[in-house]
């Protein structure tokens, strides 16, 4: 079958280089959006011809030209938006909508999938304050594209494990600690952790797919489910060194939210719905579903004591 034309927007971020490098790997033609906002960032510019002498086009698109996304739109078949949703980087997810006017304008592109990679937003409508401003504009950006009948694939991909994994779960460090440990309650709910390419290998395998047309894929590697407390046993086991253990009610947690910024109490609401209330794991997906690795047993995915061996 004859691979699509893959166009990532996005496509210097954390997530969006890797989505052209698996895009490129499996032999689609990429191309990847070149915004002048960059202005200024060489090493932006710098990645976007690394990707080029790849074998990726260049294509130049701004959000404040809405005739340049259409004309970008229509040079493939399928668009995968990468953009960023948090706070502590950038926040641009409702950007998106102009791109959906886009591609409805173009009429030529047979999947899209929107910047989402986390917890599935629909099953979010519960969340905390502030936190819950992520879930709400990834929904708005969803009812734009079921409003435009433009054909989509969300996907789940849960804990990024390089924010997650080598830091035990700890908040606003990225290293392993050294002496402690603070566990979310009994540290025994399970979430999912996923190695970045594996997202992107995931991602790129959905969009010619048929199975997952106008439906949500999970990336729940079945070896990757996995509680806190096993990751910190994970952690010791490489080491060979106990780390001291203490815990934190889900109260005591939730009141550390008084006085913190906007962005800390975003992430405070997001570590108590995964640590505390197992957001990830807590549902059986359903037929609105499917999950990647069930789809796709050929990637074989990184689990986390290998992840967590580049930190010992």
């Amino acid at each position: 079958m004859k691979k699509s034309k893959v166009l990532v927007v996005g496509g210097t971020g954390y997530i969006g280089r890797r989505i052209v490098k698996a895009s490129l790997a499996q032999g689609h033609p990429t191309f990847v959006l070149q915004r002048p906002e960059i202005g200024l960032d060489i090493e932006k510019l710098q990645m976007l011809l690394s990707f080029k002498a790849k074998g990726a086009t260049l294509v130049e698109g701004s959000f404040a030209d809405h005739k340049s996304l259409v004309e970008a739109v229509k040079k493939v078949d399928v668009v995968i938006c990468t953009m960023s949703g948090v706070h502590f980087r950038s926040h641009n997810l409702l950007m998106q909508l102009k791109l959906v006017e886009a591609i409805k304008e173009a009429g030529n592109i047979k999947r899209f999938l929107p910047s989402e990679f986390g917890m599935d937003p629909a099953r979010m409508g519960d969340a905390l304050e502030p936190g819950r401003v992520t879930f709400d504009e990834k929904m708005i950006v969803r009812k734009a594209i079921e409003e435009a009948n433009i054909p989509h694939t969300y996907v789940s991909s849960n804990c990024f494990a390089g924010y997650f994994v080598p830091n035990l779960c700890q908040m606003t460090v990225l290293t392993p600690p050294k002496e402690k440990v603070c566990l979310y309650g009994d540290g025994n709910v399970k979430a999912v952790f996923v190695d970045e390419y594996d997202i992107a290998a995931y991602t790129i395998k959905t969009i010619d797919d048929p199975r997952t047309l106008n439906k949500t894929v999970y990336i729940r590697p079945p070896e990757n489910i996995l509680s806190q407390r096993q990751i910190v046993e994970m952690w010791e086991k490489l080491t060979g060194k106990k780390l001291d253990k203490f815990s934190i009610s889900k109260e005591d947690f939730l009141a550390s939210m008084e006085g913190k910024d906007f962005t800390s109490q975003v992430g405070i609401g997001h570590f108590y719905h995964i640590y505390y209330e197992g957001c990830l794991t807590n549902f059986e997906i359903g037929e609105e579903g499917e999950e990647a690795a069930t789809l796709y047993p050929e990637v074989n995915y990184k689990r986390m004591d290998e992840y967590l061996k580049l930190y010992v």
